[in-house]
């Protein structure tokens, strides 16, 4: 059965030409479109479509507020089109915060062509959105087959070549990776039940995420002091043009200071470093951070497993790190490092994650020491810290 689609935007080119796109899926059915927030609103509570695609500058009544009024009338996973300029990352954060699930950059000249890169985004993106709104049932067999990740996490296993390759161009300040122990003792291959967290002395705080992690990030951070003893590094997901917009939205609503971390930063207590778009972040000896150029063979710019790992060259057993809601497996391969030298790992619960992709690989790994619902895990980090 296939995902239906409502479309909304000003632009009636855009219109037609997000329709030509989506219709060439057989996964995916467009099934009406919209030229402003009202209708959209009066068309979703019309059609019930799987998943809307949403501008957010639009006439009548622009696209935040849509969002608002179809999560408080008719709770449908959004997909908003963002332009990548400072003022374009911010109105998309807002809409995240509004309730949308993830976002796409809006580029005329990159949709006017027929790409099959630009299509396979494309799809992707939606499918995803798509499965994020299944939560509590069962997803259609085009969701399911689209958006699952596949995850083979076995403790035998190592970093992929690409992790332990970037891990290994690190500059002569951080440490080099850690050997991987025959065995792999004591790590088992399962999936846990969620724990109370134990108490542990901990030097370095990591948390990293992907779709539903601006939202996430926000509700952690947002509870913890000022004077909170832990330095923090995060790693989101996220383009370079973003990346400076959400730090000082964070640095604005949280008691801790945020700030995009710059090559040669310190790692401080109570300061969380986010992670630039686009780059690679890694923590070397004496809490030195350095900014590297993205590889081009590695996934996700900024990774969790380059900065996991990092953490786990340099400060040993002193980390506790926090996999929070994302599509795929980044942090896995990180997490077991960690776990090698005898580190923490969180993760967050299936219930409250926007996307259990992450989270999941982490527990299916058998590398979690403890599964929590979002809410819990601000108020867990105050009662071990």
């Amino acid at each position: 059965m296939a995902v239906k689609v409502l479309i909304v935007d000003d632009s009636g080119f855009f219109r037609r030409r997000l329709k030509e796109l989506i219709s060439s899926s057989p996964d995916l059915e467009v099934i009406g479109a919209a030229a402003n927030g009202k209708e959209a609103v009066e068309k979703t509570r019309e059609l019930k479509p799987d998943v809307i695609t949403m501008d957010y500058e639009m006439p009548v009544m622009d696209g935040i507020t849509a969002v608002r009024q179809i999560m408080a009338s008719t709770p449908t996973p959004i997909l908003m089109f963002s332009s990548l300029t400072y003022e374009g990352a911010r109105v998309t954060l807002d809409s995240l915060e509004a309730g949308a699930v993830d976002y796409l950059p809006k580029n005329f000249e990159e949709i006017a062509k027929s790409s099959s890169a630009l299509k396979k985004r494309l799809f992707d993106a939606i499918l995803t959105v798509a499965r994020s709104g299944k939560k509590g049932g069962a997803p259609s067999s085009s969701v399911a087959q689209q958006t699952t990740p596949t995850i083979e996490a076995k403790p035998s296993e190592s970093p992929s070549r690409s992790t332990r390759t970037a891990l290994g161009r690190a500059d002569k300040g951080a440490a080099k990776p850690v050997a991987k122990p025959p065995g792999d003792a004591g790590i088992a291959a399962s999936p846990q039940r969620a724990s109370k967290p134990s108490p542990k002395s901990y030097s370095l705080l990591v948390i990293g995420t992907s779709t539903g992690g601006p939202v996430a990030l926000q509700k952690v951070l947002a509870q913890l002091p000022g004077n909170f003893p832990l330095p923090i590094l995060l790693i989101q997901h996220m383009p370079s043009s973003f990346t400076p917009a959400f730090a000082d939205r964070l640095n604005d609503l949280c008691k801790i200071e945020v700030k995009e971390a710059c090559d040669g930063d310190m790692v401080k207590p109570g300061v969380a470093l986010l992670a630039p778009g686009g780059q690679q972040m890694m923590v070397g000896k004496r809490g030195l951070v350095r900014i590297l150029p993205g590889d081009e063979r590695l996934n996700y710019k900024p990774s969790v497993d380059i900065t996991f790992g990092s953490a786990a060259n340099v400060y040993r057993d002193q980390v506790l790190a926090v996999v929070l809601t994302g599509m795929g497996a980044d942090g896995c391969d990180g997490a077991r490092l960690l776990k090698r030298n005898g580190s923490t790992v969180w993760a967050q619960d299936e219930a409250t994650s926007v996307i259990y992709g992450m989270p999941m690989a982490v527990a299916k790994a058998g590398l979690a020491d403890t599964i929590l619902p979002l809410q819990a895990i601000a108020p867990s980090l105050l009662e071990i810290v």
